[in-house]
């Protein structure tokens, strides 16, 4: 499944023309025809790097917003949703501060990244791909980190969203961290791992101001999601060519160092301090769906599902799924595609 989405040959005409039609009239879409774009789009002051692909342009839209903060799905796209092309038109960016956005900006790191900036841009990219697919609303789709930062877009602007699928939810920085500290303390005392307990002990419990402490926790909760889950494949972390550069992956380096102490702070003040979804409201006008690993050690299942049962939605579903932790797997891929096929399509017909 896996191939280069554009060759390193062509990559800096397409560029370069791109740039200069980032705001160009909207694709005359004729049934069947398939759309397969990458570009620099100015989107909230800066250009950011869009990408769209798609079967067929008439297709419903899906939206799709990384994770990290700080790591773009794009390189990684047609490993992990390929398939999902014949059936949905799905729009990817790197966000402001990671992956290619950050190699063009490279000065947004001297900046600070805050949520309200991110949703900004997210309901951005969306008015430009609805503009240039002639489209009214887009599904919206997003995990991890990602689904954080969806919530805040659909509430900025609901009525360009037609539906929301979250994966591995978040919730709030209080909820979240409580339940995976506490959980993954149980797992490594009941393993009797002695240097996982003495590290955590050490930690305590949150609120955490140690900018090290998410990362050394998520250290270990993976290697405890990996006793439970189905592995995914090696093959799916590989660069295809065009991401393949010594430049592309500085870049990415330092978008996922930038964007980890933005979210942290370094005094536990950064972005993840005040996330608090359900302050946002739990009313939404469009059909939410969340698909969750009962593995998963960070976006803990009870958490999420408290937070589900709150949530007033024209239709809603929530979905657990065995042998899935946090981080995508073939199991949550196929899930997602499912939903996305069977439960949100169908609702759109005739949008």
């Amino acid at each position: 499944m896996k191939r280069g989405l554009i060759s390193a040959a062509l990559f800096g005409g397409i560029v370069a023309l791109s740039t200069a039609g980032a705001s160009a009239a909207a694709l005359m879409c004729t049934p069947g025809q398939k759309i397969a774009e990458e570009r620099f789009v100015p989107i909230g002051g800066i250009d950011q790097w869009v990408v769209i692909r798609g079967a067929d342009c008439a297709n419903p839209v899906v939206v799709m917003v990384h994770g990290g903060p700080g790591n773009p799905s794009t390189p990684f796209a047609e490993n992990l949703y390929g398939a999902w092309e014949k059936d949905f038109t799905l729009v990817q960016w790197d966000q402001r501060g990671s992956g290619k956005t950050v190699e063009r900006n490279p000065s947004t790191v001297d900046r600070p990244l805050t949520m309200a900036q991110l949703a900004a841009d997210g309901v951005d990219v969306t008015t430009y791909a609805t503009g240039r697919l002639g489209k009214r609303r887009v599904i919206l789709f997003g995990g991890s980190w990602g689904s954080a930062l969806a919530v805040h877009m659909l509430k900025l602007k609901p009525e360009v969203f037609a539906a929301y699928q979250g994966s591995s939810q978040m919730v709030d920085y209080r909820g979240n961290e409580t339940a995976t500290y506490t959980r993954i303390l149980e797992l490594t005392r009941v393993a009797r791992d002695t240097k996982a307990i003495e590290a955590l002990e050490t930690l305590g419990a949150p609120p955490w101001k140690n900018p090290r402490a998410f990362g050394m926790v998520r250290r270990i909760t993976r290697r405890y999601e990996a006793k439970t889950i189905q592995a995914a494949p090696d093959t799916w972390w590989h660069f295809p060519p065009q991401y393949a550069t010594d430049a592309y992956k500085a870049a990415y380096t330092v978008g996922e160092d930038y964007s980890y102490i933005q979210m942290v702070g370094m005094d536990g003040d950064g972005m993840m301090s005040t996330l608090d979804l359900p302050a946002l409201g739990t009313t939404f006008q469009m059909p939410i769906f969340f698909i969750q690993g009962r593995e998963d050690l960070i976006t803990v299942p009870s958490v999420t599902k408290a937070y589900f049962d709150q949530i007033s939605a024209p239709v809603k579903g929530y979905i657990l799924l065995d042998k899935v932790g946090h981080d995508p797997n073939p199991l949550m891929i196929d899930a997602q595609y499912r939903v996305l096929k069977t439960q949100i399509a169908p609702l759109l017909e005739g949008d």
